[in-house]
């Protein structure tokens, strides 16, 4: 006797149309470090399955960092990516607060994420590659990346962010291996004050970039976030600015990057 199973139409319905992000991890060239660079992709299931091209977020770790940072602590990012339909973008910036270093020949990720990073996603995926569908954010080091990468590059990214940003380091000139890519701080000054995102407001006018900018109210970078929100407003750039309950911490950055998401799919659905 034959036995049969009945799965009803509608649980059947679910299950084929069920979103499920792909995640790849690549090795992208970089030619003007001579090397490749690890990279994390997290695809929407729009992109893959359904070809359909969709924006871009790129996400930068902190100090200490790697590719995989992001998603092993907000670990549903690919759940955010399919609801959405975004891509992230979680590339290993080393110890380089994504600047290009002329004393670390092998440090030139100013130039591996603003150029050869983003010719590569959009070369090889379904992206929407123009800069008013392109958002960067980070943590930390990342937020200092993400804020100078846009401000130096508007022609690049049409909205950025930074959690907790390291948006000026000279006052922590000895601390996480600045000095290995500026020098020091008292021989290679000017050096250190061209490099500082408080510096490079002026890069940009009014909506260049659109910004959200936020940091705990115990966090050691509060008052060089406050400075850098003093100096937006004083310039004439329009920007987000919060401050939260929080130190620096993961338990800040999982919650904070969920209002980067929402601000940056705001500002790529604008028509």
């Amino acid at each position: 006797m034959k036995t049969r199973i009945l799965i009803p139409l509608l649980l059947l319905f679910c299950l084929c149309s069920t979103q499920a992000a792909k995640t790849d991890t690549v090795l992208v060239t970089s030619a003007s470090m001579d090397t490749a660079i690890k990279v994390v992709v997290i695809i929407p299931d729009q992109a893959y399955s359904r070809q359909t091209a969709c924006p871009v977020i790129y996400l930068l770790h902190g100090y200490g960092g790697y590719e995989q940072s992001w998603i092993k602590q907000k670990t549903n990012l690919p759940e955010i990516a399919d609801e959405k339909a975004v891509f992230f973008v979680c590339p290993d910036g080393k110890s380089s607060w994504y600047m290009n270093s002329s004393i670390k020949k092998s440090s030139q990720f100013e130039t591996f994420v603003s150029s050869e990073l983003i010719q590569f996603i959009d070369n090889n995926y379904m992206t929407l590659p123009q800069k008013s569908k392109r958002a960067i954010t980070g943590l930390s080091m990342g937020g200092h990346g993400a804020l100078y990468l846009s401000m130096r590059h508007s022609d690049i990214f049409g909205a950025a962010g930074s959690m907790s940003g390291g948006v000026d380091f000279r006052p922590f000139a000895e601390k996480w291996e600045i000095k290995d890519i500026l020098g020091d701080y008292n021989t290679h000054k000017t050096l250190w004050d061209n490099n500082v995102v408080v510096n490079q407001i002026d890069k940009i006018k009014n909506h260049d970039v659109e910004l959200i900018i936020d940091c705990g109210k115990d966090d050691f970078f509060m008052p060089v976030n406050q400075n850098l929100h003093d100096k937006l407003l004083e310039a004439g750039i329009d920007h987000d600015f919060t401050v939260r309950p929080g130190k620096h911490t993961w338990s800040y950055w999982t919650n904070s990057i969920d209002y980067h998401i929402l601000f940056f799919t705001n500002f790529f659905n604008r028509k």
